[in-house]
């Protein structure tokens, strides 16, 4: 009986020796310098991103709302926009801690492209005006001029 317990206890030793070192090896990474790279590509991405993340989607969709005033095509942007509204409020829970103050600035300059794409009889100067402060919002939060 005492021979059996020494084995079982030599046994789990070394099923932990091996789980930890396997574990331990898991974490490290195969090439020092490969990793150092991609943090390094990765603060630069960081620095010149905005610090609410990436908003090239919620860009990309303003810049086609713009697009559309521009070309006068209001009740096009007015849909368009919509789609903005909703990524911009799904993303709400994700994007917002991040950088509030930053969150509430850009929210706040989608409230008001909405409200001019929205108006009971939309102007193209008013809608231009506030796609063109939406767009400079973002630029702005991303460090762009």
């Amino acid at each position: 009986m005492v021979y059996v317990q020494t084995v079982i206890r030599k046994a789990a030793i070394l099923s932990a020796i091996v789980v930890f070192g396997l574990a331990a090896g898991c974490s490290k990474p195969a090439d020092a310098s490969k990793a150092s790279a991609a943090s390094g590509v990765a603060s630069v991405q960081q620095n010149s991103a905005s610090k609410l993340g990436d908003l090239s989607a919620f860009q990309g969709i303003a810049a086609n709302v713009a697009d559309l005033v521009s070309k006068n095509d209001l009740p096009g942007a007015k849909t368009r926009i919509k789609d903005l509204e909703l990524s911009w409020d799904s993303a709400e829970a994700g994007i917002k801690p991040r950088a509030a103050s930053d969150w509430h600035v850009l929210d706040k300059s989608i409230d008001s492209a909405l409200e001019a794409l929205r108006a009971s009889s939309p102007k193209q100067g008013d809608c231009k005006a506030a796609m063109d402060d939406l767009l400079k919002t973002f630029n702005s939060l991303q460090g762009k001029s």
